[in-house]
């Protein structure tokens, strides 16, 4: 083992600057033996690292490699297995268990001590030895009582001095072994002569310690006499203390008895501190001023400064009543009869309030209820600021008042919408009243002004109201055009059409005025109800405070089926028991307000029937008010009564205004056309082009423009549907014309409008009025020169059939022949006198209103042009150079169509 051991630090510790220290041959437990060495290591630098290292033969040679290294300080426990018996088996606990088998017991021990020293010794014995033999661990700690303190101890057997070999001398060691070599200068050549000498100085200095050790006996025993001396003085002293104890018992117990009394009275001034601030206590935070008494029992609640009185004495009776008494306090006699006090006090002063703001309800509501009549002239609501201005000086009491006594301030709530639920009925009964006299007023005086035009022109107007009953004075007036292209000469019809534009002048003055003056009357309905609501809901919230903090439901917030109407009832959620317990004091606003003001949806809606059945466009005015006052109302509080009943309301008008709008669209789906006149302009095609100029004006700026141009598309679509109907109906009118004509206006109206949603019917009804011109043009051109259009016809026919161009002329029906004689049918003068034939006929088809003549004849001019360029290109290809022409030209088609314009 020893050559081993050097061997392996020549090979393998040295070149690391290592010292082997321990070494033990092993192998793993339980498996295949497997032969290595396990060696702890030092380095030779500080600071000292500690290692074990795993040592195995190489299998290619001879020579040794390290394996593993672990840091000693890794090393948790050290387990012998067995301390009792001999046992080769051992474990080093690092970061896993490793067991190993040694060669034998006692080089398994031999590596156990060295390694329990390297511990002692750099760790501070911080390993954990386990099944250890205390004999094996014992060697170390004698070895350090027979060695001086510093200096180096044994680590592994047959090597006592191995971990001190290179321990470095003191600097005075160095200087004394200096010191005494330069006195032997022969130290260095004769060795044997130095330590001779060095011997022989050391048998000197031996002699003189034993000789100083003989001198010194008698001084050790004088020493020893002046010991006994000191005992003797040592007992005397303990005699004297002892005497003085005994005295000063005496002393201690008086003073524990002073001790006593001092925490005797100590404890009791502490209590009579305690029962003082008891007091003080119950004197500072349960005392009521005379004054306040006095105020709560007899206090004024009519001027402000007896009200001012009452509020600061009511809120020092709530703090009284409020306070945390401390555990004990309700015992007290004084304490429950202030209590008794304090409620008896509570109770009257809430009997007198509550009777006092009883009786200010009634009167109030009798006050405000004989100045209405000062109001029904106007179109306007009385005002209840001096009212809520007078009733707001007992908000804090109302809220003392829901604080001690909720049965009385629901009682009071109760009474409060109940008279001005009363109060509030009449005046907007009346408020509404007004109304409707103004609203119906307008309309009468409308009738009167009709009254006034000729029989013919009145009779003119009764007819489109008897047939189409109140959808509106525009329809009206359009629906009345209609009925008189039925009447059936045209002179007839030509006079009645005069009557008609004269009564249409007065009755479209007087339906923008009408409607205007109506207007302005449900704008000063609603704004005269908007700032009502919002300065009662305000009072509401401020007088009972319902503002902050939840609170159980007043029982006047229950549906009641004898004074809620279908439409307030409806408003208001089924709830359960538990939802009215915990519902929001924004919701109680909301319900107090449902009664008071029960009756304002149902007035509305009454007046927004009459507007609607006085002329149903009134919708689109109504529509655009309720909207902008909706949406005021939303922006103040979303969830207000207000904004609630508005809501609701809105809901009407836009359903009256798509009953308008389905009313057009009826009305176009029943109109009837003239068999024995010309169609022109339809009736609803003018009568969307009014409602769009009256929807730009009335919605321009307007919140809900979505539902105007969702009611633009439907009502588009059914004129386009209605047109083409009518024109496939037409017996007079040709087809063309009809459609022509109508979407000419109807392209022309949009344009105008400059409507953004109606941008693709307005392509679409130009494509429309193009096609059919087109179509028209191409149609009535046949007539003048047909038997040349029949001719060519054949021509392009037989062509179409593979005959070939130049090969036409050859056919007995197409030679040159039949070709002269077709256009010797077609002079000049046969041509201008069928082109004029021409013109007329398109008078008589087009109407004068869209004035689209000119436009239609220069479109047939150009028709004609190219289908007489058409003719001369089919002579040229299928006659070469028969000398072949049409009888007049270009420029004489030219002058044709203008001589024949000027003319008519």
């Amino acid at each position: 083992m020893t050559a081993i051991k050097h061997a392996l630090q020549r090979d393998i510790f040295t070149p690391n600057d290592e010292r082997l220290l321990g070494i033990v041959n092993v192998c793993k437990a339980g498996k295949k033996k497997k032969n290595c060495f396990l060696c702890a290591t030092v380095t030779t630098e500080r600071p000292v690292q500690v290692k074990v290292v795993k040592v195995k033969k190489s299998d290619k040679g001879d020579f040794y490699k390290r394996q593993q290294t672990w840091e000693l300080r890794d090393l948790t426990v050290v387990d012998a297995k067995d301390a009792s018996k001999e046992n080769p088996e051992f474990d080093l606990h690092f970061e896993k268990v490793y067991r190993w088998l040694a060669s034998s017991t006692a080089e398994k021990n031999s590596f156990i001590s060295c390694i329990w020293k390297l511990n002692q010794r750099y760790l501070r014995k911080k390993v954990e030895f386990v099944n250890v033999s205390s004999q094996l661990l014992e060697e170390l700690p004698k070895a350090e009582e027979s060695v001086p303190s510093g200096e180096s101890q044994s680590v592994a057997g047959g090597d006592e001095d191995a971990l001190d070999d290179y321990q470095e001398l003191s600097t005075r060691e160095e200087q004394d072994i200096e010191g005494m070599m330069e006195m032997c200068e022969y130290a260095i050549s004769n060795a044997e002569a130095f330590a001779e000498k060095l011997f022989q100085e050391l048998q000197v200095l031996d002699g003189a310690n034993i000789q100083s050790i003989m001198a010194s006996e008698k001084q050790v025993n004088i020493l020893m006499q002046l010991l006994d001396e000191a005992l003797g003085e040592v007992d005397t002293i303990e005699g004297k203390l002892s005497s003085y104890e005994e005295m000063l018992q005496s002393v201690k117990e008086q003073m524990d008895q002073i001790s006593q009394s001092n925490r005797l009275i100590q404890i009791s001034n502490t209590n009579n501190g305690k029962l003082l601030d008891e007091i003080q206590f119950l004197v500072n935070y349960m005392d009521l001023s005379k004054g306040h008494i006095r105020a709560l029992q007899e206090g004024d609640l009519t001027s402000s400064k007896g009200i001012e009185a009452c509020i600061n004495a009511s809120e020092a009776l709530l703090q009284c009543m409020n306070v945390a008494l401390r555990p004990g306090h309700e015992k007290l006699l004084s304490v429950k009869q202030q209590q008794q006090m304090f409620t008896d006090l509570r109770d009257t002063f809430a009997r007198r309030l509550t009777n006092h703001l009883n009786n200010v309800f009634v009167h109030q509501g009798h006050d405000q209820s004989s100045t209405l009549s000062q109001h029904t002239a106007e179109l306007t609501l009385p005002k209840h600021s001096p009212l809520h201005r007078d009733l707001l000086r007992y908000a804090k009491l109302m809220e003392w008042l829901k604080n001690t006594h909720r049965e009385k301030y629901e009682g009071l709530s109760r009474t409060y919408v109940d008279y001005m639920s009363r109060l509030y009925e009449r005046e907007i009964k009346d408020f509404f009243e007004v109304a409707k006299i103004k609203m119906a007023g307008t309309s009468k005086e409308a009738k009167n002004k009709f009254a006034t035009l000729p029989r013919k022109e009145s009779a003119l107007k009764q007819e489109p109201e008897s047939l189409h009953g109140s959808s509106g004075k525009l329809t009206g007036s359009t629906s009345s055009l209609n009925k008189l292209t039925v009447q059936g000469s045209n002179s007839r019809r030509s006079q009645s059409s005069s009557l008609l534009d004269m009564g249409n002048m007065s009755a479209s003055d007087l339906d923008v005025a009408d409607r205007t003056k109506f207007d302005k009357i449900f704008e000063q309905v609603l704004s005269e109800l908007e700032p009502l609501c919002l300065a009662e809901q305000d009072f509401i919230s401020k007088f009972f405070k319902l503002q902050q903090h939840q609170a159980v439901m007043p029982p006047l917030a229950q549906p009641e089926s004898e004074e809620f109407d279908g439409s307030a009832a409806s408003r208001i959620p089924p709830q359960t028991d538990h939802r009215h317990s915990s519902s929001s004091e924004k919701d109680m606003v909301r319900l107090m307000m449902n009664k008071i003001f029960q009756s304002i949806e149902t007035e509305l809606n009454t007046l927004i029937a009459l507007g609607d059945k006085i002329d149903s466009f009134h919708s689109l005015y109504m529509l655009v008010k309720m909207s902008h006052h909706v949406w005021t109302a939303e922006n103040v509080d979303p969830a207000s009564f207000l904004s609630t009943t508005l809501g609701n309301v809105l809901v009407t008008v836009k359903r009256n205004f798509d009953k308008c709008i389905l009313g057009q669209i009826r009305q176009m789906e029943e109109v009837k056309i003239p068999k024995k006149s010309k169609v022109g302009i339809l009736p609803f095609v003018t009568a969307f082009e009014e409602f769009a100029e009256l929807a730009e004006t009335i919605f321009r700026n307007a919140e809900r423009r979505g539902d105007l141009d969702k009611a633009y598309v439907k009502l588009i679509k059914a004129v386009f549907v209605n047109v083409e109907k009518v024109a496939n109906e037409s017996q007079k009118t040709p087809r063309d014309v009809v459609m022509m004509e109508n979407f000419h206006h109807i392209f022309s109206t949009l344009s105008r409008l400059k409507i953004s949603c109606l941008d693709a019917e307005k392509r679409e009804a130009k494509h429309k009025y193009t096609d059919h011109l087109q179509s028209y043009v191409i149609y009535s051109l046949g007539q003048p020169l047909e038997k040349l259009n029949h001719f060519f016809e054949g021509v392009e026919a037989r062509v179409a059939q593979g005959v070939r161009e130049e090969e036409v002329s050859y056919q007995l029906a197409f030679n040159k022949q039949e070709l002269r004689k077709v256009i010797k049918e077609y002079p000049g003068k046969e041509v201008k006198k069928g082109l004029d034939n021409l013109y007329k006929k398109v008078d008589k088809h087009l109407c004068e209103e869209e004035s689209l003549l000119q436009v239609v004849w220069h479109s047939m001019q150009d028709e004609f042009i190219r289908q007489y360029k058409h003719f001369e290109d089919l002579i040229g290809r299928c006659y070469p150079g028969s000398g072949i022409t049409m009888e007049f030209t270009i420029q004489d088609v030219l002058e044709y169509f203008s001589s024949i314009a000027q003319s008519h």
